[in-house]
């Protein structure tokens, strides 16, 4: 547990201004040269010497110890007391003082530990001269670059026959590294000579994987422990749920029975936010969410049946494909499910009926992706069928915002980490578009071709800067974008907070023109994109 307790002071409140002044130079010291030494030195005759219009610099080289941090916490407690008095009784302390305040001892110890305090304060007044004390305030004026993005490096599944590339996953320190699990969820198109094997690839080395996965099933998801960088969670395609070591190989630690698992594939593993660092929860198409702790993985802790009914019916559940849990609010979570519909959930609740809060509506086919805003968390994007929406928990009618309906289907999408306003999806024709609905609104602010096989899994680095494309023959691309989509621009998070506000309170409209189908809202500035949902048609 650290302890940390900041003081915080204007720089204008203390301290002295640093005046420098010119003055002339001064000898430090003087080596004499010593003539005995004269004797060792022999004449070289003739000499060759190579002469150049730049002066000769001398070159050193020198390597330090790595200096070793650690965080360590100290409470303070109130002692000194007399073991006849209690500190917890003010009249007795009240008493104590007076009596050490009649003492003639008492205003010569202060007045001593006055001057070593004065001490210490002047040290921390000291003025760092290289210090920027407007550095916070500075923000890039990158507005005039235009957005792009380039290929860093390409990651091949090493296997003869192609499996798609389902979930990636950053490693949570430093981000040098990236998992990425690998399956065929083509219904019944797996061979018998497919592997089963997932991949951990250092992005310094994309010729060879750093590690081998082997799980008794393939992955479809896979996640790192961002509190324990070692160890990963893996949902099978059988329904498993697995966990490993990378300090033990890539053999499983541990592997949940069958018979407690999921029945369908598991789309979705997250890891929660707990003392122990070992709790996750994962969500499967066979509409059932389960809490596990991995070191006990024989059956789950916790069991919620996705029926919106609140019955408990597992004939009647929803399946899951899309996961989303926001540290920041550890009740709550949703689920995005293969009939187009989000539900909120209250992990606290106390029956399994008031777990299942509310739903959301919006889709025509399987959610593929559930994500909140990093910087609101109250609005949260939704990507499945043609389009991708953004919705806001004090707007239950209907998304606030949505892209245009694409002629490819969309698989995946992500908010930015750094911008409020950015956010990416990824197509079924190979193409990666980042928007921008500060800066653009009908169309992508840049569209990038990454390949011609479909895209199927996005994951943004923590930077902000990169971003893994996974592909259905496991093609995993890194791209690096511009400066300009991955720099906070000036009033950024208030205009986005504006945006959104003025999106809730647009009133609702009569419907479309061409089909009379009623519309989630009116085509104004609320919607990123103008069609209707049936017909397509402008709106």
């Amino acid at each position: 547990m650290e302890i940390v307790y900041v003081y915080v002071k204007k720089r204008s409140e203390f301290g002295r201004q640093c005046n420098f002044s010119d003055r002339l130079g001064e000898t430090n010291v003087d080596i004499q040269p010593d003539p005995s030494q004269a004797s060792n030195f022999i004449e070289r005759d003739p000499i060759d010497a190579a002469i150049q219009c730049a002066s000769d610099m001398s070159e050193h080289e020198v390597n330090t110890e790595r200096f070793e941090m650690e965080n360590q916490g100290v409470n303070h407690l109130e002692g000194g007391w007399p073991k006849d008095v209690n500190p917890l009784e003010m009249e007795q302390t009240i008493r104590f003082r007076k009596k050490v305040e009649k003492d003639e001892n008492y205003v010569y110890t202060i007045i001593q530990l006055g001057s070593l305090m004065e001490h210490c304060i002047k040290q921390n007044n000291a003025i760092n001269i290289y210090e920027e004390y407007f550095e916070d305030e500075e923000t890039a004026d990158v507005a005039d670059e235009p957005p792009s993005a380039k290929t860093i490096s390409v990651f091949r599944d090493p296997n003869l026959i192609k499996r798609t590339a389902t979930h990636l996953s950053w490693h949570p320190d430093g981000s040098k590294k990236l998992a990425v699990a690998y399956s065929s969820l083509e219904f019944q198109r797996s061979s018998k000579d497919m592997s089963y094997e997932s991949y951990i690839w250092d992005l310094e080395n994309p010729n060879k994987p750093e590690l081998v996965l082997r799980p008794s099933s393939p992955l479809v998801s896979l996640e790192y422990n961002p509190k324990d960088s070692h160890i990963l969670v893996g949902g099978c395609y059988n329904g498993q749920i697995a966990y490993w070591d990378t300090r033990k190989g890539g053999q499983p630690v541990e592997l949940s029975t069958v018979e407690f698992s999921h029945r369908d594939p598991v789309y979705g593993t997250i890891w929660l936010q707990s003392k122990t660092g070992t709790d996750c929860f994962s969500a499967s198409t066979d509409g059932q969410v389960l809490w596990w702790d991995i070191r006990k993985l024989t059956e789950p802790i916790e069991t919620l049946v996705m029926d919106i009914s609140r019955k408990g019916v597992l004939e009647n559940a929803l399946g899951a494909i899309a996961l989303e849990f926001e540290p920041t609010m550890p009740t709550k979570f949703m689920v995005g499910t293969e009939q187009g519909m989000v539900i909120t959930c209250n992990r606290k609740a106390k029956t399994p009926a008031e777990k299942i809060v509310g739903t959301y509506s919006g889709h025509h086919g399987p959610i593929y992706a559930l994500a909140r805003n990093p910087f609101f968390p109250k609005n949260f994007l939704t990507v499945g069928d043609w389009t991708a929406r953004i919705w806001s928990e004090d707007c239950k009618e209907s998304s606030i915002m949505w892209t245009k309906y694409h002629m490819a289907y969309l698989t995946d999408g992500c908010w930015s980490t750094i911008r409020p306003a950015v956010f990416f999806t990824s197509k079924m024709d190979g193409t990666l578009d980042i928007w921008d609905f500060l800066f653009k609104q009908n169309n992508p602010s840049l569209s990038v071709k990454v390949c011609d096989e479909p895209l199927f899994s996005l994951r943004l680095q923590d930077t902000g800067r990169f971003i893994g494309c996974g592909s259905k023959l496991g093609t995993v691309t890194l791209l690096e974008v511009s400066s300009g989509l991955c720099t906070l621009q000036r009033n950024e998070k208030n205009l986005a907070t504006a945006v959104s506000v003025s999106c809730c309170k647009w009133p609702r409209g009569p419907g479309c023109a061409s089909c009379h189908s009623p519309l989630a809202g009116d085509p104004g500035p609320r919607a990123l994109a103008l069609s209707c949902p049936l017909c397509l048609s402008d709106v």
